[in-house]
């Protein structure tokens, strides 16, 4: 075994930054020199060095995870993960061979999703010279920067230097950025860092040029590769991460695919010699019997051993290097696209409307800007709906944007329940559960980049709002009235504030918003609501609580400007919107744990697993001000109104079902949704 230096290691123990350049300048003498210079022991496969062969383990996670919601701001949730124990072989001039002996797997959530096989192994000598990614199907034929072809087809500019202490010797590392000179071509973006005496590769950090992703699909594709110090002489791989990001081709959903694999590679046996026969059979990237790969000694569960981030946050490399190449997408990038805002804004139901079909699309010309439509028709009230927006938008969040519509709005600050449950409700059993009044108007919004971690929207709208008419008929039941909504015209400065999930203090995973509002009307109405929602995982448990308050300035209010709780979200035991005052919140706290539940096969998507989730929880309303006149309860006393009920998620839990109790003038609930995480795409 050989002792490795990785780059993070070295990067530490920095002693000084010298020779910063004072301006990024392309294709100087002293980068064109040093570029040359790396090339030149490109090609000489290292065969001078005195490398003449390595054996080497790489210990690796192979994930694909999936990223929802509108902005697409949440932390993506894993979906499927691979563990996998690679055995590597190399041996001068090219030949390279990579055996998996061991491999195991977990599905969170349906797919029949199918890695390409170089997923499921690493890069080797930081790549070859004509670079190809998801065997040619994601990237082919992009020329190397370190290769002949590459030297014509790349600019090189210097922009910095690292001066590292080792224990016997002092090296320097030049980080050299590196852009395609004609960006319509396949080629790379990203940065280089070259140890200047012989060009030695120490470290890549790069993604691809829109024009090298071979599949409309896919969004970007980001690469780290860092090496190690062997020995003292050879820097040979240590640290791998590669990002693949898919979304819709033909439909702009907010929702994204990711393959994210990391590996670690150790273990070095360095000159001691390689039987290559056995070796030569089958694919470069193989698999061990499986009767082999079934023993390997694996400890503990994946998800238990998934190293910090790869379950809810990207690597800053891999950042950097996503947000460098989707600015240059952003830029150049032209394209068409049926478009949604979810799935309901194609085919929803509702008591005003009835049956209601719609359709939207994007044009991107470019340079940022994209123009978005959305229509929708209602069968029953004969009338039309829609938004369009313009606007600019910069990869890092920041974007201005123009928008006119004529649409709903829906009273409250919390959805009880999906647009799509609520359309299949609505149409069945006349159970709608939403307040919706009439606002047409136009606007102007402003949005920021995550300063301290958050999303900031700044908008001023001009509008008008109206009350709402029922038209729709359910097969069962009768709809509640919708409310009485006053008719006005307003102006009104908004602010939404968003804390997309993060890591807080004793293992909590945290999410927060914030929004506030100030209307003429011509009186004048201010208003402000937040939410926060905290879970912490104890053991195999989680304990999750959810907060909701608003409130709204004293004095004579629009009905659809009160605050609105009540519903299996705001209210289990309530009916829905039971509650509406001035001033009101709610407190949830449940304590999910899995029990044994049999599992179903479904095909191609595998396997539901071995367990349900049951989520006993407590749940508590309080009501301040009701000076807006409930409109479908007798609750109007201000206080407290708790309720306890029982949660059930199944199907990898995607499915959710509660049944609840009010214990002050409250009743039985119960009700059946999807999981929260899903109703932005639903």
């Amino acid at each position: 075994m050989r002792a490795i230096v990785p780059l993070h290691a070295l990067l530490l123990l920095v002693a000084a930054v010298p020779a910063r350049a004072a301006a990024q300048q392309y294709n100087d003498a002293r980068t064109r020199a040093l570029v040359e210079r790396a090339t030149t022991l490109r090609n000489r496969q290292l065969a001078d060095t005195g490398l003449r062969d390595y054996r080497a383990t790489a210990h690796g996670y192979v994930t694909f995870l999936a990223q929802l919601g509108e902005g697409l701001t949440e932390p993506p949730k894993v979906v499927k993960a691979d563990e996998l124990v690679d055995d590597i072989y190399w041996q001068a001039p090219s030949f390279s061979k990579q055996v998996i002996e061991g491999r195991r797997d977990t599905l969170l959530l349906p797919t029949d999703i199918v890695y390409h096989r170089d997923h499921l192994g690493i890069f080797l000598n930081n790549l070859p010279a004509v670079i190809r990614v998801g065997d040619g199907d994601e990237v082919r034929d992009v020329p190397h920067p370190l290769s002949k072809p590459g030297l014509a087809a790349y600019d090189f500019a210097i922009v910095d230097s690292l001066r590292t202490r080792l224990p016997d010797q002092t090296i320097d590392v030049y980080k050299v950025l590196v852009r395609p000179r004609t960006d319509t071509q396949p080629g790379i973006i990203g940065t280089i860092y070259l140890e200047p005496r012989t060009g030695q590769v120490v470290r890549m950090a790069f993604g691809f040029t829109r024009s090298a992703l071979r599949e409309a699909e896919l969004e970007d594709i980001s690469i780290v590769l860092e090496n190690g110090l062997v020995d003292g002489r050879f820097w040979l791989p240590r640290r791998q991460t590669i990002e693949i990001r898919r979304t819709g081709s033909w439909l702009d959903l907010p929702a994204r695919g990711i393959i994210r694999a990391r590996w670690e590679i150790c273990c070095y046996v360095i000159n001691h010699g390689i039987d290559i026969l056995p070796l030569a059979r089958g694919f470069e990237i193989d698999s061990a019997p499986h009767r082999g790969r079934s023993m390997y000694p694996w400890t503990g569960t994946i998800i238990d051993s998934l190293p910090p981030g790869v379950s809810v946050a990207t690597d800053a490399d891999v950042a950097r290097v996503e947000t460098e190449v989707r600015d240059q997408a952003l830029a150049r990038t032209r394209s068409i696209s049926l478009s949604a805002r979810s799935i309901s804004d194609f085919i929803r139901s509702d008591r005003v409307e009835g049956l209601a079909l719609g359709l939207g699309g994007t044009v991107r010309p470019g340079d940022g800007f994209a123009a978005t439509a959305f229509g929708r028709y209602g069968f029953d009230d004969r009338e039309g709906h829609g938004q369009f927006q313009f606007g600019w938008h910069r990869a890092d969040g920041l974007g201005l944007g123009l928008t006119a519509y004529r649409d709903f709005r829906n009273a409250g600050d919390q959805p009880e329940t999906s647009l799509l449950i609520n359309s299949f409700a609505s149409q069945e059993f006349g159970s709608d559960r939403t307040d919706p009044f009439d606002v047409r108007g136009v606007g102007i919004y402003a949005t920021a980049p995550r300063w301290g971690g958050l999303i900031w929207r700044v908008g001023v709208r001009r509008e008008t709002e109206a009350a709402l008419a029922i038209h729709a008929r359910s097969a069962l039941g009768h709809f509640a009235a919708t409310i009485p909504a006053a008719g006005l015209w307003q102006t009104a400065l908004t602010l939404n504030i968003e804390r997309p999930t993060f890591a807080g203090p004793w293992g909590t995973d945290i999410h927060a918003t914030l929004a506030a509002r100030y209307e003429w009307n011509p009186t004048t109405v201010g208003r402000v609501a937040g939410s926060a929602e905290i879970s912490r995982p104890i053991g195999h448990d989680r304990l999750v609580t959810q907060t909701t308050a608003a409130f709204v300035s004293r004095g004579p209010i629009p009905i659809q400007d009160a605050v609105y709780l009540g519903g299996p979200v705001t209210g289990p035991g309530y009916d829905y919107h039971a509650f509406v005052g001035g001033l009101a919140g709610s407190e949830h706290v449940e304590w999910r744990f899995p029990i044994p539940a049999p599992s179903i096969t479904i095909g191609r998507y595998g396997a539901t697993p071995h367990t349900v989730t049951l989520a006993p929880f407590a749940h508590v309303v309080y009501l301040d001000r009701p000076d807006p006149i409930p409109l479908r309860t007798s609750l109007t006393g201000e206080g407290w109104y708790p309720s306890l009920g029982l949660g059930l998620l199944a199907l990898w839990d995607v499915m959710r079902f509660d049944v609840a109790r009010g214990l002050r003038d409250g009743r039985w609930t119960f009700s059946f949704d999807l999981t929260r995480d899903l109703w932005g795409i639903f």
